[in-house]
């Protein structure tokens, strides 16, 4: 089915990756990696400022945690719907339909300063950034063929780890200077300029995908009894939760030890650091690598981490481990966007990348409750061994399937 809602003929059997009626030209990789840029960071400073925005207005800690958790909630429930709606009907109207939640949620707060309105806003820009986000890995993978696919993921991945550092930074530096209404102000500019830039670029994206009409009978079950498919999955469970683990165990494991703010706020960085440092070498490693032995080597890699993590306390040995976990875990997500659209069925590609980021919302969402009961029971260190042991065993026997497809073979940088 094109954008224009006729339906495109393909072969029964036809490879997913095979004859595109239009490819997205490598300018527009560019593009829309920006316009990933401009609309996560609405997401990540928005975060910030909804929690510090929502203390300074006397709510008390469990609204805040509701108001984070509300960020991934709906996104968890509609992201498998959104992929189903992405390959129906291709990823021009869920792009702008995204950047529109995202520019209503982050202008929402700065028009009414209330606390309720907070509640609103966290759940629109969830649904926004979730609707951008999988259009355009779905757009990144849809049109091109294998040996290009790594490489665009490792750019928008590398397109998130910017957001990612850009945006609470922005965001705090805006708090303290300008306050919380402002600071919502400026993060609205980002998915303004990105719906702008998406209105400009239009004609970059490609007049069609290679879309196909769904099966009446097709069922979300289908997908989890293809046992690659769930290899994939379980891998980004294990990775997924071991990122998540980090960001919100460490700063609890480094105020046990005594660790000041600014040196706790320095591990995290340095992880930062190290998944854009990793994401930058993808296409040469990928040369070394297949995407199934580079799963497995960041899990058995990050597992190994997180086993000695709560073993030392020196500050320059933490430092250095989670620059080593920041590696593995950076080097895993172009792999498995490649490998969901290699074994995704036909015409279920955006699906397959919608419930795979159904996984990732539900651990942010459960797993900070888990682990803070785990450190609870029995200390710090538990939560950090216990994903150890998932990460270990996954690397383990989350191997290949027994007929892989051809190897992966990356170009020359552009």
């Amino acid at each position: 089915m094109a954008e224009d809602g006729s339906l495109l003929q393909v072969p029964a059997g036809t490879a997913q990756e095979t004859a595109p009626s239009s490819t997205l030209s490598n300018r527009g990789v560019y593009v829309f990696c920006g316009l990933a840029i401009l609309n996560h960071f609405a997401l990540t400073g928005g975060r910030v400022t909804v929690a510090l925005g929502s203390l300074s207005q006397g709510a008390s800690s469990f609204t805040v945690g509701v108001l984070m958790a509300l960020f991934a909630l709906l996104p968890m429930l509609l992201s498998v719907h959104t992929g189903r709606w992405v390959d129906r009907i291709g990823v021009r109207r869920p792009m702008r339909v995204g950047t529109l939640l995202l520019i209503f949620g982050s202008v929402l707060p700065f028009a009414i300063t209330r606390t309720e309105v907070l509640f609103l806003s966290s759940c629109t820009v969830g649904i926004g950034c979730m609707l951008y986000i999988i259009a355009a890995q779905n757009l990144m993978g849809a049109n091109m063929p294998p040996e290009r696919r790594i490489v665009n993921f490792a750019r928008l991945s590398i397109s998130m780890s910017i957001s990612g550092f850009s945006g609470p930074l922005v965001a705090g530096l805006a708090i303290d200077h300008l306050g919380y209404r402002w600071s919502f102000g400026i993060l609205t500019l980002a998915p303004l300029a990105a719906l702008i830039a998406l209105i400009h670029y239009r004609r970059l994206l490609p007049r069609t995908l290679n879309l196909v009409a769904r099966q009446e009978n097709a069922q979300l079950s289908d997908l989890l009894a293809m046992p690659v498919m769930r290899k994939i999955l379980v891998a980004t469970l294990l990775l997924s939760g071991a990122w998540d683990v980090n960001a919100f165990m460490m700063p609890i494991f480094g105020n046990s030890i005594g660790l000041s703010a600014t040196t706790i706020g320095l591990i995290l960085a340095t992880f930062a650091a190290a998944t854009f440092v990793v994401r930058m070498m993808l296409p040469w490693i990928q040369r070394a690598l297949t995407p199934w032995q580079l799963l497995r080597t960041a899990m058995l890699s990050a597992g190994s981490v997180y086993l000695l993590f709560p073993m030392f306390t020196q500050v320059p040995v933490l430092i250095g481990l989670a620059f080593l976990l920041g590696l593995a875990l950076g080097s895993c997500q172009p792999s498995l966007l490649s490998l969901l659209h290699i074994h995704a069925p036909l015409g279920r590609a955006a699906e397959a990348l919608g419930l795979r980021m159904a996984l990732i919302n539900g651990g942010q969402f459960t797993l900070p409750l888990t682990c803070g009961a785990l450190g609870a029971v029995a200390g710090v260190g538990l939560p950090f061994w216990t994903m150890a042991t998932g990460l270990l065993l996954g690397g383990i026997f989350n191997g290949p399937p027994r007929t892989p497809p051809c190897p992966i073979k990356v170009p020359p940088h552009d």
